[in-house]
């Protein structure tokens, strides 16, 4: 079976550097043997991908920005947790934000971009329970944040 981090590569992705808090908190906090991951924004190689979901995004690029985030969770857990992503024994929770309009009901489908990622790298364990709404902003006009909580073997 492929590692988390050579099932990235089966995707031409790699994980982010982990973003440093923009504020006062911090981006992750370990209790036993879970991790709990501050809300990860949207952000490319080129900053913060921003928009507004229903205006100026349509659900394939919500999508994509969601994907983004759950690379940023990986990142998170990996570099400032230090748990190796083959320790990760289970997402437990996300919890997906989208900058939406008050009419855009497409939330689950952008969120979708963020639990595919994670179920093709992690297999079962990254199957997880998942909240995903609306909201009328977002920090520094992200399109889409995730928090997540993760159980990890020691």
């Amino acid at each position: 079976m492929a590692s988390p981090h050579e099932k990235l590569a089966e995707l031409g992705v790699a994980l982010p550097k982990a973003a440093v808090p923009k504020a006062n908190y911090v981006a992750v906090r370990r209790s036993g043997n879970q991790i709990y991951v501050s809300g990860q924004v949207s952000e490319g190689e080129n900053g913060i991908i921003t928009g507004k979901l229903g205006a100026t995004m349509d659900v394939t690029e919500g999508a994509a920005a969601a994907r983004r985030c759950a690379l940023a969770v990986l990142a998170q857990i990996e570099q400032n947790a230090g748990v190796p992503l083959d320790r990760i024994a289970q997402v437990v929770k996300l919890v997906v934000m989208v900058n939406s309009t008050p009419d855009f009901t497409a939330q689950p489908q952008v969120a979708n971009g963020a639990s595919d990622l994670l179920v093709t790298v992690l297999g079962d364990a990254g199957r997880h329970a998942r909240s995903a709404f609306g909201v009328a902003a977002l920090p520094l006009g992200a399109a889409v944040e995730i928090e997540a909580i993760v159980d990890i073997r020691e």
